[in-house]
Formats: structure tokens, sequence, C-alpha cells
């Protein structure tokens, strides 16, 4: 099974921006639970925002990467759409967080 989702991301990220943050990587990942792995991460879009003036954003996009089951796993599977930031400083840790939007679910059957 592939999927293909198209998404609408808003986010207003400029408080993330300090006078020694760099540039912020922000990513959509569908995650999903199995019987052999409690956490699956599946990348499906990703950003840098360069400046504060660019960390407010409204877009409406597919997933730019593929989200593909490798075996029977994915039909009918309830999954969350994460969004993820990583904080890259001038100087210093890198910090990141996350926001979860649950209530997700996969068609059982191929379409």
């Amino acid at each position: 099974m592939q999927v293909s989702l198209t998404m609408n991301i808003t986010a207003d990220l400029q408080s993330l921006f300090t006078w020694n943050t760099k540039q912020l990587f922000i990513f959509v990942a569908a995650e999903y639970e199995t019987p052999w792995n409690p956490l699956n991460q599946v990348s499906l879009w990703d950003a840098i925002i360069p400046a504060k003036e660019h960390a407010k954003f409204w877009i409406q996009t597919a997933n730019k990467y593929r989200f593909i089951d490798q075996g029977s796993n994915l039909g009918g599977k309830k999954f969350n759409l994460t969004l993820h930031w990583h904080v890259m400083p001038k100087t210093g840790r890198m910090f990141a967080d996350k926001l979860v939007m649950s209530g997700f679910r996969l068609p059982d059957e191929h379409g």
C-alpha cells in the first residue's frame, strides 16, 4: 500500500527564534504502532526555516516522501501526524519538540 496525502500545514514558530537561533529544521511524520515496533515513523515532508520572518506560514502540499507499506501493516491502521521541529543554534545544544495530531486512519483496502 502506498499512501498519498494532501496536507494543510499552518504554523507560527516565530517564538523559537532568539539571538542564538541559526535556523529551524521542521518535518511532518506519520507515526503508528505495530505488534513488532511500538513506534514507526515515516517522514512525509520537511523544510528548513532560515529566519524568523519565514517562521509563520501556511502551506498546502502533498507528501514529499513516500508513505509506503513494505508488507501488509498499514491497511486500516490508525496513525498520528506529528510536526517535529529542531532549533539549530549558532552556539550550544540543539533543542527539539513536537506537536502530535491524532485521529487518522488508513483505509482497509487498496484504492
